[in-house]
């Protein structure tokens, strides 16, 4: 197994990262609601792992209210001090991990490169959460990590073969989906093969 990225100095990674466009998974999902006339007026997200706020500031820009979410209070504080943070934005934050925090029912669970750190113990029961929190017609826009990553191994980290992944989406209508496998590197410059699950899928109404 090789050695995960150990971030130390979290200020920094967001400001490598944050100036990054949103997800194509996010922009997946809010297309589909705009798609069905959705007024955005309505609408409301949280975002899981929410970091300097790459994806929480497109929704907001959408006219959703959104909640962010990080264990690292220097995300929010990053996500707050974003100079395109729309002026009339609805947003919250919470400090918090995200797989201990609790939140409101959602139309859009976005969680982007987040949930695979919830550990294996306690990911089957986030699955569920966020399921549960989700109203119908309500999507969850994700990247979770397959069996096949070099992290694989790692005891902190949830990796799923395709047989699990099926067996968690069961429940849920898949509207977009991308296996991805690739050798690149991390923000960090670390050399890593990545296998990558893009994910789109809505809870029936």
């Amino acid at each position: 197994m090789a050695q995960r990225d150990q971030i130390k100095d979290w200020r920094t990674y967001y400001e490598k990262t944050g100036a990054r466009p949103p997800r194509e998974t996010l922009i997946f999902a809010l297309d589909r609601f705009d798609q069905e006339g959705r007024d955005p007026a309505s609408l409301a997200a949280v975002d899981l792992g929410s970091g300097s706020g790459r994806d929480t500031v497109e929704i907001l820009r959408r006219g959703w209210s959104v909640l962010a979410i990080d264990a690292e209070l220097a995300a929010i504080e990053a996500l707050k001090a974003r100079p395109d943070l729309p002026p009339d934005a609805r947003l919250s934050t919470m400090v918090h991990r995200f797989e201990t925090a609790k939140w409101p029912a959602v139309d859009l669970v976005n969680s982007s490169f987040a949930l695979p750190l919830c550990p294996p113990d306690t990911f089957p029961e986030m699955w569920r959460r966020i399921q549960d929190s989700l109203h119908p017609g309500g999507r969850v826009s994700c990247q979770l990590y397959g069996d096949r990553d070099s992290w694989a191994g790692d005891p902190t980290i949830t990796f799923l073969d395709r047989g699990t992944l099926d067996a968690m989406l069961k429940d849920l209508a898949v509207e977009h989906f991308r296996e991805e496998e690739d050798d690149s590197v991390t923000p960090r410059g670390t050399p890593k093969h990545w296998h990558i699950y893009h994910l789109v899928a809505r809870k029936p109404s």
